[in-house]
């Protein structure tokens, strides 16, 4: 493997830690900060709708530069945003230092991404990308349990000195290890956006969108998924963690090898019809007995994580045959459509909890991977014979 490759990931590793331990530290954190659970989901709402939004600008505005200046930069402020949230004495301010936080992440991911492919012979782009996406899948599996445990005797502030530690090992690696010299044609904003119109990708994006949204509307709320819908105690969050991400690792290791052997449509198509299974099993497991809906939520996060994760790759192969002369464009709005899904996806669940409760987010959640599914049969009944080949 091209160690160039591990050096990135090392970044999407830093990145996704902070952007999955969260959803098991807003118990803790709006207890500290004097907010509702459902107020402090909007940490992660915000976090989405900045990396969705601020990335592409962003990146519009760094595209000229070095690709090392870039990933490197964008590492280091990471670094600054995650300092900045551990002292943060006031929830506006930890509201802030998320945004920075968001805005670079995505930059750094994108960026990433499209490096990998740059670097990589074209017959392993999707296992290339899975490389990357595999930074943020180990950060589930291992990184989020790890400062979730972190989080039981240091606090929530300790967990993000130690995302700041991970952030400043990344920085010096990928500065290291990547060579000078990697440029990206400079695009303007608009520019960058009108790859929208290449065929076939709009739907695509769509498809992030809605499944990224049903498994949020979930995932945000997992540790209320866990205490108070299957009686779990505290202790067991990071075991929560570790179980969906163990079975991550594994779902990403899958999608991108059967994404390179069946196809990335196949892939997300059978990612999406799981997926929908998975969410309405989680409202499912909440109305159990207490003594084994734990139980039975600890397995599923394991089955739940493979499927999930399975996608992520999948979707990225897919919009590169989409748009293979638009790569780092198409990456970014993918990563953008992703964070959109994620927000939107918080807001939808914080609506059920405080409207339908909390048994009815798996149920709600799942009607938007079966939308996502609609999309891709529509799109591929509309699109012309000639482009079939490269979904």
């Amino acid at each position: 493997m091209d160690i160039r490759l591990v050096g990135l990931a090392l970044g999407t590793f830093a990145i996704g830690i902070e952007g999955f331990v969260v959803a098991s530290l807003l118990p803790e954190i709006a207890g500290d900060t004097g907010v509702s659970l459902v107020q402090a989901g909007y940490l992660v709402v915000t976090y989405a709708f900045a990396y969705a939004i601020g990335a592409p600008i962003v990146a519009a505005l760094t595209g000229a530069l070095d690709r090392r200046i870039v990933l490197a930069g964008s590492a280091l402020v990471f670094v600054l945003g995650a300092i900045l949230a551990s002292i943060s004495p006031t929830y506006i301010l930890l509201l802030i230092a998320r945004l920075l936080i968001a805005v670079v992440a995505g930059l750094y991911a994108a960026t990433a991404q499209a490096t990998a492919v740059a670097i990589s012979q074209p017959h392993h782009r999707a296992r290339a990308i899975s490389v990357i996406v595999g930074g943020t899948t180990l950060a589930v599996a291992f990184g989020a349990p790890l400062g979730a445990f972190i989080s039981s005797f240091a606090g929530w502030r300790g967990t993000y000195l130690f995302i700041a530690l991970i952030g400043v090992l990344a920085t010096l690696i990928v500065w290291l290890l990547l060579p000078r010299g990697l440029y990206a044609d400079k695009m303007t904003l608009a520019k960058r956006l009108s790859v929208i119109r290449h065929p076939g990708l709009l739907p695509a994006l769509l498809t992030m969108l809605l499944y990224m949204t049903g498994g949020f509307a979930v995932y945000t709320y997992i540790a209320a998924v866990a205490l108070e819908g299957t009686g779990l105690s505290r202790e067991y969050l990071p075991i929560i963690l570790l179980a969906f991400g163990v079975g991550a690792a594994f779902g990403n290791f899958l999608g991108g090898q059967l994404a390179d052997r069946f196809g990335a449509t196949k892939t997300v198509i059978a990612a999406s019809i799981l997926n929908t299974v998975a969410l309405i099993l989680v409202s499912w497991i909440m109305t159990l007995p207490h003594e084994f809906a734990g139980i039975v939520l600890i397995a599923h996060m394991v089955v739940w994580g493979v499927i999930a994760w399975m996608f992520p790759p999948a979707q990225a192969s897919r919009i590169l045959a989409i748009a293979p002369e638009s790569a780092p464009l198409a990456l970014s709005l993918n990563y953008s459509a992703l964070y959109l899904g994620v927000a939107i996806g918080s807001m939808i669940g914080g609506l059920v909890i405080t409207n339908l409760g909390l048994n009815y987010l798996g149920t709600v959640g799942s009607i938007f991977s079966i939308l996502g599914l609609a999309v891709i049969r529509l799109a591929r009944t509309a699109r012309p014979k000639e482009h079939l080949s490269i979904a």
